[in-house]
């Protein structure tokens, strides 16, 4: 069935730059560095009752069982990834040390489709940007697909010699490493790539069972790395993905030379889960759905714009970051609400990045021109722009949507953080206007508010792992900039220090926080630094106590 304003699925084109891959011979050049067999079983009652635990340096591949006492104590998500990265870790373990562990978790309703938003999973490690710990949730695929697999979580530890893929074939109950010599870096070619690799066969069937995990030559040079984490859209015909974006975790991925996890199943439906009480969980779900469909065109209209409806709601309260915090509203922010990147998304078939998911937040611009550097002409598929993306852009003062998708296309491909890009950008543009940083000093980059070409150029310069001083240290965020200028002796040190919008190492997202105490105290008091999914827990407490 067909419902109006939606087209078939065999009719819509992207007008993407189509790609030949040859990857028979691409997967001919791998070398299996270690192979696991396993006995797969069901997940029963939102538990696969396992977690993975693979080794780079010594190419281990075990199981570990999920105890009653573990589901208990921690339940699911966050809770593993913390007890399992306690177990593993020494307080002397830093980011880029061997036995630093990388994890993604699943939840108990990881993979429900009864219940909106139950695709995400939750990734941990030490943070090249604070050294603590950090973790961010994600959406897409792999969450759930790593639970119909088998396992709960997956924790990878040590650091291969060579770049290397991880695949959890969930059809055949394999767990592979192998060599990866001459696959792309760059995430929007190689989770195309790896999704034709390693679907079963030549259909967008086979190919919607398969999600890659992966990062990009960004977060090889930079602190901002982040994780790309793909679903096929069998309506679009492309892989699209989403981010983990916090952290630098990216960063830690490439440092074990990864170059990414493949998980692939063999079947799932609405029941894999297995809940305990799939009724009550259903009627639980569909009142849900009901509230959203009835009530989110009048309050967020996510389902039409996905979150950037946030950007004239923080405008109209001064809260929009702009020009590096200094403001919260401006006189140009009309050009970049909502209803402008609702001309450029596709609107004639549904979005979404788990099946069941009635929010559908997950917008897209399909066949966008690329124009700037290496893929430069190339139309592609580009996710987003999320509220963060477009809010880190104000910050930057860019007030041209189309720059802002080219950002968050450029961002997203080479594997950094729009959040921590931005915030650090517009800290930079900041010392550039008091002339505390200038154009010989930040390596030939004019760095003046609302420079796009030169926030572009800096992206692309850091792809190639230009090791001019300036971009070194730039890429690294805030904090390594601040020590940089005081070293340097420029500038008033004060006005370099409360100008650099950072707690712990890591950047501020993209709220001005005058106007809620607990946002403050959010970003300043949470253990992994200024990261806004905190902000609620944080006010919970804040109320109980």
């Amino acid at each position: 069935m067909v419902f109006e304003g939606q087209v078939p699925i065999e009719e819509y084109k992207t007008g993407n730059t189509k790609h030949s891959w040859d990857v028979a011979k691409l997967k001919s050049a791998h070398k299996i560095l270690a192979e696991y067999s396993y006995k797969k079983g069901s997940v029963e009652r939102g538990f696969a009752n396992r977690t993975l635990y693979v080794n780079l340096s010594t190419n281990t591949i075990k199981e570990k069982p999920v105890t009653d006492d573990m589901k208990k104590r921690f339940t699911g998500g966050r809770g593993f990834g913390l007890k399992l990265l306690w177990d593993s870790i020494k307080p002397t373990t830093r980011w880029n040390s061997e036995e630093n562990e990388l994890l993604i978790t699943t939840g108990p309703l990881c993979g429900t489709t009864q219940y909106p938003g139950s695709g995400k999973s939750l990734c941990l490690s030490i943070s090249p940007s604070t050294d603590i710990i950090c973790d961010c949730n994600v959406g897409g695929f792999f969450g759930p697909y790593l639970k119909f697999a088998g396992f709960d979580a997956v924790e990878i530890q040590g650091k291969a010699k060579k770049d290397v893929i991880i695949v959890i074939d969930g059809e055949q109950g394999k767990i592979i490493i192998e060599t990866a010599p001459n696959e792309e870096i760059n995430t929007h070619l190689l989770s195309e790539q790896l999704t034709e690799m390693y679907a079963s066969e030549k259909t967008d069937k086979a190919r919607q069972k398969v999600s890659v995990v992966s990062a990009g030559k960004g977060a090889e040079n930079s602190f901002w790395g982040c994780l790309n984490f793909s679903f096929y859209d069998i309506r679009r015909k492309v892989p699209r993905i989403k981010q983990a974006g916090r952290g630098g975790l990216g960063t830690v991925f490439r440092d074990k030379k990864m170059n990414a996890l493949v998980v692939k199943v063999e079947k799932f439906d609405g029941v894999s889960n297995h809940p305990a009480d799939p009724v009550a969980l259903a009627e639980v779900g569909t009142t849900l759905h009901k509230e959203i469909r009835d009530l989110d065109r009048y309050q967020c209209n996510m389902r039409a714009v996905g979150t950037g409806h946030l950007v004239e709601i923080m405008d109209a309260y001064d809260l929009l970051p702009t020009e590096n915090y200094r403001f919260g509203s401006f006189p140009k922010a009309s050009k970049i609400y909502s209803p402008k990147f609702y001309e450029l998304f596709t609107k004639i078939i549904p979005d979404g990045c788990w099946h069941g998911c009635t929010l559908a937040c997950a917008k897209t611009v399909d066949g966008y021109t690329v124009m700037t550097g290496p893929y430069k002409g190339e139309k592609v598929t580009v996710d987003g722009p999320e509220y963060e993306t477009i809010g880190a852009c104000s910050n930057m003062s860019f007030w041209d949507p189309l720059w802002i998708v080219e950002f968050n296309f450029y961002c997203d491909t080479y594997g950094v953080d729009t959040i921590s890009t931005g915030t650090s950008m517009a800290y930079y543009m900041e010392m550039y206007e008091y002339g505390i940083l200038n154009k010989e000093r930040c390596d030939g980059l004019e760095l003046c508010f609302g420079n796009a070409d030169a926030v572009l150029e800096f992206l692309h310069r850091i792809a190639k792992g230009d090791k001019g001083e300036f971009i070194s240290v730039a890429s690294k965020g805030v904090r390594r900039m601040k020590d940089w200028i005081h070293k340097n002796g420029w500038g008033d040190q004060k006005i370099v220090e409360d100008a650099g919008i950072e707690s712990k190492g890591l950047e501020f997202s993209e709220y001005v926080t005058k106007e809620s105490l607990a946002m403050q105290g959010g970003y300043g008091l949470t253990l992994k630094g200024p990261q806004h999914d905190s902000l609620q827990r944080f006010l919970s407490m804040s109320i109980i106590m």
